[in-house]
């Protein structure tokens, strides 16, 4: 057996390697390259074609939708330099003050044909199309290889479909669910013991840190979302985006109300210096209500991504019952908390803070409030397609009801039985 899986594992390596998003991405820009420069070598009168590789290479982007409006951009970003280009060789040469006045012309009108990140590529359009000879007949050739990169760019996104980056952005999620849940737990064991007031403050920043974590998570996240648009290989693109987007939103709910947490724990520190923050039993209830937040924050992590890998039902109850079991802990420790205020009321704001942000937490994990909230994201964001894109949203409409029209003239014609 062991033989077996010596035998096998590089072919897993292999296998997983080939599935890997970014090797599937670097594939797929190659073969376009590879392939618009071909086509350019018999169509272009240039000698070495080299804009339409080009132009492939930057067109085909991570995802389909952002090569559709990828390409469309570049070769409006192209065709207007070389238009300027034009221009300024029938009126003058090229010396420095006309270099100078094409390129200010050549980013005025990117801006205003509205390329956005390829402004920079009008002005390069236009100064590599000014300084040849030729003007005329390299102006054209550029502009139909920037065709040629660009339609073959398309193409291989339409034939070799763009990897969906869901997994990632999931990774992403659980790994941020982690790190919010390594920190709970060392707030909760120095909750439960004499809390240095440095060590306290330690823990703020950390907490102020995860605000990094959720830039980069986002921007995963962004990424994934636009895989998953005018993608052939995704059905459910739309519930896809809402339950990771969602998701993110709740766990950077969750981050925010622990940095509070954590600045409420060092005021406590610095006025109860040298005590502990908390009296014995309670500073252990503290404890054990972090340990069982922060499992629960990772359970709810695997539960937004699970919908994509159709676990959803296992992590929900498991997410139910660690909440359960948090809530009735976080009861036992109002109760304790009750006892100290009255013994000494002299931190009872800060106290009843704790109390407070824990159960903020709480109430954002809790299951029916993401059901609730996932609802009423769907709704909006089926609304604003529906206004941004009113003649698909009827046309959609129109092929529906047919649709439904026959298959209740099926069901009706089908024989009782």
């Amino acid at each position: 057996m062991r033989h077996v899986r010596e035998w096998t594992a590089p072919l897993v390596r292999f296998v997983r390697l080939h599935r890997d998003p970014a090797v599937v991405q670097a594939l797929r820009s190659a073969t376009a390259a590879t392939v618009a420069y071909v086509v350019a070598l018999r169509l272009s009168p240039e000698a070495a074609p080299l804009t339409a590789p080009l132009t492939a290479l930057l067109v085909v982007q991570v995802t389909l939708y952002s090569t559709l409006t990828t390409g469309v951009r570049r070769v409006n970003s192209v065709v207007a330099g070389v238009l300027v280009a034009i221009a300024f060789s029938l009126l003058v040469g090229l010396t420095w003050w006309s270099l100078a006045l094409v390129i200010l012309a050549a980013l005025a009108v990117g801006h205003l044909v509205r390329v956005d990140e390829f402004v920079n590529e009008v002005a390069i359009s236009a100064m590599l199309v000014l300084g040849v000879t030729t003007v005329g007949d390299t102006a054209w050739a550029r502009v139909l290889e920037t065709l040629i990169g660009a339609v073959v760019g398309l193409g291989c996104n339409l034939l070799l479909a763009p990897p969906v980056w869901v997994g990632e952005a999931g990774a992403s999620i659980e790994g941020l669910a982690r790190r919010v849940r390594q920190l709970m737990l060392r707030m909760g064991e120095e909750a439960a013991g004499r809390t240095p007031v440095e060590h306290a403050t330690e823990r703020l920043h950390e907490a102020r840190r995860l605000d990094h974590d959720i830039v980069e998570v986002d921007a995963a996240l962004r990424q994934a979302e636009d895989s998953l648009r005018l993608n052939p290989r995704v059905k459910e693109g739309l519930l896809h985006r809402v339950v990771l987007r969602t998701g993110l939103d709740t766990l950077e709910i969750c981050t925010v109300v622990l940095r509070v947490l954590a600045r409420t724990f060092t005021d406590l520190a610095k006025e109860r210096d040298p005590d502990p923050l908390f009296g014995p039993q309670t500073g252990a209830a503290v404890e054990q209500l972090l340990s069982e937040i922060a499992d629960a924050v990772v359970s709810f992590a695997v539960l937004v991504t699970s919908d994509v890998s159709h676990n959803a039902d296992a992590a929900e109850s498991r997410l139910t019952a660690e909440l359960r079991q948090a809530a009735a802990t976080r009861d036992k420790l109002a109760q304790l908390l009750l006892e100290e205020v009255q013994r000494d009321a002299s931190q009872w704001q800060l106290q009843g803070a704790v109390l407070t942000e824990v159960n903020r937490i709480l109430d954002e994990l809790d299951t029916e409030h993401r059901s609730r909230r996932l609802l009423e994201e769907l709704d909006r964001t089926s609304r604003e397609q529906r206004e941004r894109m009113p003649r698909l949203t009827r046309l959609r409409e129109s092929l529906r009801v047919p649709a439904q029209l026959r298959r209740d003239r099926t069901a009706s014609e089908r024989p009782f039985k």
